[in-house]
């Protein structure tokens, strides 16, 4: 039986900007936020947002309480290589606190290892849009 364990990365901060809200669709409210800045920060890897073309494109459901997260956005390195980000993931409305899963896609050969895991986040949204999450692999193994 396989067994999971969590490594950690490092830490992404990031900052939300302006929402534009499409109103209430088949699957819940839509709002779309700019991603105004993201900062990786690890022993590996130290990156930030690469271009202005980042968003969330949040759906709200249950009541406004429970948000599902649709985030992409590239990265460049301190040492100029491109990383592409997406994730998917949970966010309790109420709380703030948010459950993610990022995959990164690059050519670099430093960074390659980025594109063979799994990551998972744990995240807190804080006033003014400002997102700290704690960045881990997901490493498993035969038990």
């Amino acid at each position: 039986m396989p067994t999971a364990t969590l490594s950690p990365i490092g830490t992404i901060t990031a900052q939300l900007g302006d929402q534009i809200e499409l109103g209430e669709g088949p699957k819940g409210r839509r709002l779309i936020s700019d991603v105004l800045s993201v900062e990786l920060t690890s022993d590996k890897v130290n990156a930030t947002l690469a271009t202005n073309d980042a968003a969330d494109w949040l759906t709200i459901s249950d009541n406004g309480k429970l948000g599902v997260l649709d985030v992409r956005f590239t990265l460049v390195t301190d040492d100029g290589a491109f990383i592409y980000v997406e994730y998917s993931g949970r966010a309790d409305m109420e709380s703030g606190l948010i459950a993610a899963a990022p995959t990164f896609q690059t050519s670099h050969e430093k960074y390659s290892w980025l594109n063979k895991i799994q990551a998972v986040a744990a995240g807190q949204l804080y006033d003014h849009g400002k997102l700290i999450y704690h960045l881990y692999q997901l490493d498993i193994k035969h038990g």
